[in-house]
């Protein structure tokens, strides 16, 4: 449960990093680029979105792969900036905020990744988990999915108890 909560607000404080960084770099140069100044500026945007949605929305998913693919595709840009050009940027990792951009967008992806990745075991946890013992005998059949003949049956062929 710790684990959940710290790796929820590591992801929410990457996203917001990296929404930082984008914005110092929008101001100082990116705002004169046709296709890179937007596209600072959804990540502006979308990083803090998707923060409030990681740390809000618990009770699903997509907030959790929104972060990894924001974290992805922004790191993946950055790498294309950094070796074949990116819209006609090409970056040299000189900076501090592209020192601080990969170190928050990273986060995003492995503690996205990390909270994934606990989702799916406690899901697959409860799959393995037997029904409640409250749960037998309500229905009909005695057991869920057995025919009425089948499960009164069986049910009686154990003393009685269904």
């Amino acid at each position: 449960m710790v684990i959940g909560w710290l790796s929820r607000l590591l992801v929410a404080a990457g996203l917001i990093g990296s929404a930082w960084v984008h914005w110092v770099v929008w101001d100082d140069w990116a705002r004169f680029m046709d296709v890179v100044g937007p596209l600072f500026m959804v990540n502006v945007i979308a990083g803090p979105v998707i923060a409030l949605a990681v740390l809000l929305w618990r009770g699903h998913w997509l907030p959790e792969l929104a972060a990894v693919g924001f974290g992805v595709a922004t790191l993946g840009a950055y790498v294309m900036s950094l070796t074949v050009g990116f819209f006609d940027v090409q970056e040299q990792f000189r900076t501090d905020e592209e020192l601080w951009g990969v170190i928050t967008e990273a986060a995003c992806v492995v503690f996205g990744l990390v909270l994934l990745a606990q989702r799916y075991a406690a899901r697959s946890r409860k799959r393995d988990l037997p029904p409640p013992a409250g749960r037998r005998g309500r229905h009909r059949g005695g057991l869920q999915g057995q025919g009425q003949g089948q499960g009164q049956a069986q049910g009686q062929g154990q003393g009685g108890q269904a």
